[in-house]
């Protein structure tokens, strides 16, 4: 039986609203335009893959969600509340993470110090000075987000002797410290082998089914494998959307990014 306010609980918390919606979202870097008039919505629980060519306005577009970059016009909401003037912290404390292309790991710490760090990070008593024990909150917190990884094997492990793979499944873990609401995927499976992208596309399944994500990816097998709905980006504007099987099917799709006969 789940104790009230456990990991458990916190991680399988919903709320009504979407869980994410933009209206007109823009970036301009002086005369580049690197987003255009970008509106989308997710439902909560919603995995939506984010595709299109380098320069397409991706990694750009979660820029802006996340705060790193504010938008030149437009507006985001997450969970029925405008975070758009809001600085990246304060979302983050909303509940929205997001993993990077550039592995950001303390190589030195092993995974369960890893996590553990993340874990502490999104609380209010993030600072202490008390040695934790095996049966505190966010001990436990840390532990089951690791299996939830499949990273049980190493956890004492030091984070600069685990494979790559490994240390993207552990990104991972940590960006799930604190039971967000929202991931921000940037490129999970780059540099993977076909093993690891398969160990990927399992963890990633297997996620709550409340928990939404955005992933933006390459690799249009592990993208169309675990998202629901994709929305394709060209030049900064969105191209195509639909489902997995429509977008591989689109011969507009083929021909611009999939390199199809008429590309």
């Amino acid at each position: 039986m789940r104790t009230p306010g456990s990991f458990s609980d916190r991680l399988t918390a919903t709320g009504t609203a979407n869980a994410l919606e933009l209206r007109g979202l823009s970036r301009s870097f002086g005369a580049l335009v690197a987003l255009e008039d970008v509106s989308l919505t997710l439902r909560p629980g919603e995995r939506r893959a984010v595709l299109g060519s380098n320069g397409a306005g991706k990694t750009t577009l979660f820029n802006c969600i996340t705060g790193d970059h504010a938008p030149s016009a437009g507006s985001i909401r997450f969970f029925g509340e405008d975070i758009t003037g809001f600085p990246t912290h304060e979302r983050i404390r909303r509940g929205l993470r997001r993993t990077y292309q550039i592995s950001l790991l303390f190589t030195d710490l092993s995974v369960r110090d890893n996590v553990y760090i993340a874990c502490r990070g999104v609380l209010r008593s993030r600072f202490s000075a008390l040695r934790p024990g095996r049966n505190e909150t966010v001990m436990a917190s840390t532990e089951a987000l690791v299996r939830l990884v499949h990273l049980e094997t190493v956890i004492d492990t030091r984070v600069s002797e685990l494979a790559y793979g490994e240390q993207r499944q552990l990104e991972l873990a940590m960006a799930l410290a604190g039971a967000p609401r929202l991931l921000l995927l940037d490129e999970p499976a780059a540099g993977l082998s076909p093993t690891e992208r398969g160990e990927l596309v399992e963890i990633l399944a297997a996620l709550p089914d409340h928990l939404g994500f955005v992933i933006i990816e390459h690799d249009m097998d592990v993208a169309l494998r675990v998202a629901g709905f994709v929305t394709m980006l060209h030049n900064g504007r969105i191209f195509r959307e639909g489902t997995p099987s429509e977008i591989e099917n689109d011969p507009d799709v083929q021909a611009l990014y999939l390199g199809g006969p008429d590309g």
